[in-house]
């Protein structure tokens, strides 16, 4: 679990689709940048009822920028960020 003092950045993601809505992400736009996803380096699942730690899924991935980044998807919400 990450720490309660990261910063988290709401973010708008483009996702694969499959076998569920959202399976993971393709790219996320951040300060009107578009970074493509060239690979989900690690993903894992916060399934806490604590509602400071909401129902998420993570991300680990790398761009084609050749930056690393984690990307939380908060499931109950809907909603994306960007964790710093």
């Amino acid at each position: 679990m990450l720490s309660s003092m990261t910063e988290l950045i709401p973010i708008k993601v483009e996702c694969h689709s499959g076998y569920k809505a959202d399976e993971y992400p393709i790219c996320f736009y951040w300060d009107n940048d578009r970074f493509e996803v060239q690979e989900i380096l690690d993903r894992w699942y916060q399934g806490d009822h604590d509602p400071q730690w909401p129902i998420s899924d993570y991300f680990k991935v790398s761009t084609v920028r050749g930056g690393t980044y984690i990307i939380k998807h908060d499931l109950e919400n809907d909603k994306w960020f960007l964790c710093r």
